[in-house]
């Protein structure tokens, strides 16, 4: 298994459209895609009060490749995507790393 942090950082006041654009649009489609979340959160205490942290799971990274690039070429993506945009970007910087578990790690 395969894990992937993501890490969205918001311009000021806008990670309340990013939230709703992933409740509204982005977990359905990432359901139909293949796609599974193992947990979001948001800053509580940190560098940045802006920033929207997530993790996905992925059994390999052929899936995470074949699946991502279904998921970022569906139209009803590229649509939300574009919507949730119409008064400017909703996203700042994306940091993305994949992790493997450790063989002591509570996830595997």
């Amino acid at each position: 298994m395969i894990y992937e942090l993501r890490i969205y950082t918001c311009p000021p006041g806008r990670l309340p459209d990013l939230m709703r654009r992933f409740e509204d649009h982005t977990l359905k489609l990432w359901e139909r895609h293949g796609i599974e979340q193992a947990g979001f959160w948001t800053t509580l205490i940190g560098n940045s009060n802006n920033d929207l942290t997530y993790m996905l799971r992925w059994p390999s990274l052929a899936a995470r490749e074949d699946r991502w690039a279904a998921f970022l070429a569906d139209p009803e993506w590229q649509e939300a995507r574009k919507a949730s945009e119409a008064n400017g970007p909703i996203v700042a910087n994306v940091a993305s790393q994949l992790l493997t578990p450790t063989g002591f790690s509570s996830q595997r």
